[in-house]
């Protein structure tokens, strides 16, 4: 057996140690979008693999039995990649996923369906936006150039903001609800802006949001193709363990 996590998220870090500690050979994939992966004990790439096709190739030539797809659940084209290069390689796959946060009462949502959406969905009297929703979609934000934005990334920004009001936060998580309570008061923010990645680890600033009655403009997961998926690591060891025995 020789698996590969296309990893990038602290959910796929927790399954790298679980892997290392089970003494299961595998590689860690790593897209490289942060500038200091978090550490862990098994063998890592960085990079891509020029699509589905490079992927597929990789698996054939590292001789990978199994995939564990732990990228972010808004990584949509990577998570197809992984299902096409898996069925060419004939490889079983496998998606560690965090479920998605449910609304609950005291939350003001306006869900909508991407980050279009999520910039049309902004009033149009300038409000305090915390954007929490990642580097690569912040440019589609200056359509709404009245607001004042607080992002708040992992590492700091190597290009000026794209916004033209604008304070960025450089902070790693996971975050706490008091921690965020304090953030979202200090910095008098009106409204909040999020992807709905699931998990606890990000979480914090949606408990704060409801706390403090803020509203809420939360951007739906994009759909991907059906795939086997598990929320823990001790469901993908335990499918690890199944699939060995039937001899994949």
């Amino acid at each position: 057996m020789r698996a590969l996590i296309l990893g990038g998220t602290g959910d796929a870090n927790q399954l790298a140690s679980a892997l290392a500690r089970a003494n299961i050979d595998a590689i860690y994939s790593y897209a490289g979008r942060t500038q200091i992966p978090l550490g862990h004990a098994l063998p890592t790439r960085i990079g891509g693999f020029g699509g589905a096709s490079g992927l597929a190739d990789f698996v054939r030539e590292a001789r990978i039995t199994h995939v564990i797809d732990a990228t972010h659940p808004f990584a949509a084209e990577m998570s197809r990649h992984a299902v096409d290069a898996c069925e060419m390689a004939r490889v079983p796959l496998i998606a560690l996923e965090r479920a998605p946060w449910a609304q609950a009462t005291g939350d003001r949502w306006t869900n909508v369906r991407d980050i279009d959406a999520a910039v049309s969905a902004l009033p149009d009297v300038p409000t305090r936006v915390f954007l929490a929703i990642g580097r690569q979609h912040i440019a589609a934000f200056a359509a709404k150039p009245q607001h004042a934005y607080m992002l708040r990334f992992v590492d700091a920004p190597g290009e000026t903001s794209p916004l033209p009001d604008t304070e960025v936060i450089v902070s790693r998580g996971p975050f706490t609800r008091e921690g965020d309570l304090d953030l979202m008061r200090t910095r008098h923010i009106e409204l909040l802006v999020a992807r709905n990645s699931g998990g606890t680890g990000a979480r914090a600033k949606i408990d704060a949001a409801r706390e403090l009655g803020l509203p809420v403009i939360m951007i739906a997961r994009p759909e991907l193709p059906a795939r086997p998926r598990a929320e823990s690591a001790e469901e993908v060891l335990a499918w690890l363990g199944h699939e060995a025995r039937l001899g994949a």
